[in-house]
């Protein structure tokens, strides 16, 4: 990779004051910007608690941010940012139990490479490890496997401050009922410090990728996402190709792909080559289903095994915007033809892949995969380009299928229409109420999703 620097995905702002005035904060793909009174970088656990009982005094609100790789309103606020970014060491590591707990705003790629240098892993990850561990828990980030759940199903413990400034330490033990929900708490309890992950000797993936007609993709993904550790795919739009990723966890010794092969497939193709056809595409829409059809004849085939961390997760240069849902797994091949119809029914030219993965179920509140087993289907749109008719025809073709929208990604549902599709909903309000009374956590977007709370007291 040596000459080769990816863009710098940090949010923070100029400046090594610990508050900083009427700073301007903006997310990683550019759609959603504040300007805040100010942005704190706190070091400790302790400084964060100050920062809360100071802003509630002075009856401001307040969010964390982490790396922005949220595309919703999430973490907006016209009062008080608290950037974890600081937060960011291991502080325990207990090799025999293959536990750690860490500073909430490392992010997974910093994690990832401290874990390996003590023989750990993580047990799954998404195909992006940008985000701070607290942002990615968060907002219910996942990987793709039926064995396996999403981040936040890695966490034994969290320490966590709450509207009134507290310290909170939770976990099945203490706490239990926070726990619960703050493992997937969209930061509207509180803001996460620590985190206590339950990880795993360190393995290798074998990976073998490659196109496959999307016939018999659909026709065999239940069986596919059964017979795999880890399986995925993405669909070419326009065309009847797709790109599967097929991963074996395995002690295998590593045979990476050369430092010029993983130049060529990660960085020219899936990268600069690709942006500079997301920049054609662009200029000249009409190009874009022959370019589609040249993307998935091109593809190729590879079969390598590599660090579990650098098979999962993959550089990501090109901004874009995008919705992602969870839906009943045997769902996901109805779905995804429902979305090619819309596609060709509105002539759109849509350029990035849709992708399918799927996570097995969990207990927690507010996660997408809460008390189901769970097919994801993502589809993303270039900055920049107009994506709301397709996301909205997205969205209502996931209305049919109990869809619950990924917390982080963009969608335009309410708090009334999310409510009957989580069997722990009002376990979750009641545990907003009791740790943010007052509301200092509160934004446009919380108030929209999670329904409206008192602020500062005021019904």
């Amino acid at each position: 990779m040596s000459g080769f620097s990816p863009p710098d995905f940090s949010t923070r702002r100029a400046g090594t004051a610990a508050e900083e005035r009427s700073v301007q904060w903006s997310n990683w793909a550019g759609n959603q910007s504040v300007n805040a009174r100010q942005m704190q970088r706190p070091t400790s656990t302790a400084e964060v608690a100050t920062i809360v009982k100071r802003a509630a005094e002075d009856g401001h609100r307040v969010k964390a941010v982490g790396s922005g790789h949220s595309f919703t309103a999430i973490a907006l606020t016209e009062d008080v940012i608290v950037d974890l970014g600081r937060l960011d060491q291991m502080l325990a590591v207990d090799r025999q139990n293959h536990q750690v707990s860490v500073g909430a705003g490392i992010t997974l790629s910093r994690l990832n490479d401290q874990l390996a240098n003590v023989g750990l892993a993580m047990t799954n990850l998404g195909d992006i490890a940008y985000q701070t561990l607290a942002g990615a828990i968060s907002t219910g980030t996942h990987g793709t496997g039926l064995n396996f759940g999403g981040i936040a199903a890695q966490v034994l413990a969290l320490e966590i401050v709450t509207g009134g400034g507290d310290v909170l330490r939770c976990s099945p033990d203490q706490n239990a009922e926070i726990f619960s929900c703050a493992r997937v708490g969209l930061g509207a309890l509180g803001i996460i410090t620590e985190v206590t992950l339950q990880v795993e000797p360190a393995f290798n993936l074998h990976a073998v990728e490659g196109p496959q007609p999307i016939d018999q993709v659909l026709s065999g993904w239940l069986d596919e996402a059964i017979a795999h550790d880890h399986f995925e795919f993405f669909w070419i739009p326009g065309t009847q190709m797709a790109m599967t990723k097929r991963n074996r966890r395995t002690q295998e010794a590593a045979r990476p792909p050369s430092k010029l092969a993983h130049v060529r497939d990660k960085i020219v193709f899936e990268n600069l080559a690709f942006g500079a056809i997301i920049q054609l595409g662009r200029r000249r829409p009409q190009l874009i289903p022959k370019i589609n059809d040249m993307i998935g004849r091109a593809a190729s085939s590879t079969d390598y095994i590599d660090r579990s961390d650098r098979i999962f997760a993959s550089p990501r240069w090109n901004k874009f915007v995008e919705m992602e849902w969870s839906i009943p797994v045997a769902d996901v091949p109805v779905v995804l033809r429902k979305i090619e119809a819309a596609i060709a029914e509105n002539e759109w030219k849509i350029m990035f892949p849709v992708e399918a993965r799927v996570a097995g179920a969990d207990d927690i509140a507010l996660s997408t995969a809460s008390g189901r087993d769970s097919g994801y289907v993502a589809v993303h749109v270039a900055k920049g380009r107009e994506y709301r008719p397709y996301f909205e025809a997205v969205q209502a073709i996931m209305n049919d299928h109990e869809g619950r929208p990924h917390w982080g990604k963009m969608h335009f549902l309410t708090a009334a229409d999310l409510a009957p599709r989580y069997p722990q909903w009002e376990a979750f309000q009641v545990v907003r109420r009791e740790c943010d009374p007052d509301g200092r956590f509160v934004n446009d977007y919380t108030q929209r999703v999670l329904g409206t709370l008192p602020i500062d007291g005021t019904p």
